[in-house]
């Protein structure tokens, strides 16, 4: 498995990294535990040593979940996971108070079975409670061994470099991909400017650039692109263009449409690492062997050609969402 570096602190991780959070959260039902089990160590059989999760997903167990699974491969993965919602509930609005930090540090140590957070994130920034001091709590961790690595999420440039001047930031995870590229114009250059890795999550654009998903599909009561302004059926219908121009590429490349959104976010710097999820085996497999999909420079000019011309219709978070973000 190719393997990136995060950060100027060395942390090395396999690229992909697996997201976890659909296999308990946000997708619809959660996945049957003796599946999701099987999908996890599937991962580390095939290369993935890097899993990200957070209390936010549903409360814990996607973390108790993670740690179960896990448990026999500890000295071999990196554990991603992160803090900063009241009782780990994003429902309820952004908590990073020191005292709140090391609540969360606790448990997810506890829920995760292990003595130490390889990647710490602060999951929003939370306007209340001052940057340097959250960053001052996460130093404080560092130095008590109880974390390796100090991680941002959904961060604007100023809270970005208020906290790394604190205690340096290993990695930003944000949302990117080939229909949202924001974080190309302000976020990239400061994170190339303090050497600070990016993990973007949604790299398959939450499902709809694989082409699985189209204007007719039903999705589940409790899967939160019922409320996304981007996954609209209107919406879904105007932006059926860029899975057609991925199709085309994909097609000449003998890949299919997930494995040329990865291998395009892969080719954009060689720090990034995208997290896509699953709850799949197929798509699992599908989404590791992105990696041996070689763009060329020239491959890469074709796909942005393509994509520039069209104008993806719809916001990517519902109004009070997109309040917490780019902070």
């Amino acid at each position: 498995m190719q393997k990136r570096i995060l950060g100027k602190t060395g942390l090395e991780v396999s690229a992909p990294g697996l997201g976890c959070m659909g296999l308990t959260f946000g997708y619809g039902p959660a996945t049957n535990e003796k599946d999701a089990i099987a999908l996890i160590q599937k991962a580390v059989e095939l290369g993935i040593n890097f899993f990200d999760t957070a209390e936010a997903y549903s409360q814990g167990a996607n973390e108790a979940l993670l740690g179960k699974a896990l448990q026999p491969y500890r000295n071999k993965v990196v554990i991603a996971t992160k803090f900063g919602f009241k009782n780990g509930d994003s429902a309820q609005g952004v908590d990073s108070r020191p005292e709140r930090i090391r609540t969360v540090v606790e448990n997810s140590l506890r829920l995760l079975q292990t003595d130490v957070i390889d990647l710490l994130y602060q999951h929003r920034v939370d306007p209340n409670v001052p940057i340097e001091e959250v960053a001052g709590m996460v130093k404080v961790l560092i130095a008590e061994g109880k974390v390796k690595h100090f991680g941002l999420s959904e961060a604007g440039v100023a809270s970005i470099r208020r906290a790394h001047a604190v205690q340096p930031v290993t990695a930003l995870q944000s949302e990117y991909s080939l229909w949202w590229r924001e974080p190309e114009k302000e976020i990239f250059p400061v994170l190339e400017e303090l050497g600070i890795g990016f993990v973007p999550f949604s790299p398959l654009g939450k499902g709809f650039l694989t082409g699985a998903i189209n204007e007719n599909t039903q999705f589940d009561k409790t899967d939160f692109r019922n409320v996304v302004p981007r996954f609209s059926e209107e919406n879904r219908k105007a932006n059926q263009s860029i899975v057609d121009a991925i199709s085309k590429i994909a097609t000449a490349k003998n890949a299919t449409n997930a494995q040329i959104a990865l291998a395009w976010v892969l080719a954009q710097k060689p720090w990034i690492v995208p997290i896509p999820g699953t709850t799949k085996l197929h798509r699992l497999e599908e989404n590791i062997n992105a990696v041996k999909v070689e763009l060329a420079q020239k491959d890469l000019q074709e796909i942005d050609a393509a994509v520039s011309k069209i104008e993806i219709q719809g916001a990517r978070y519902p109004q009070h969402l997109q309040k917490r973000v780019g902070k």
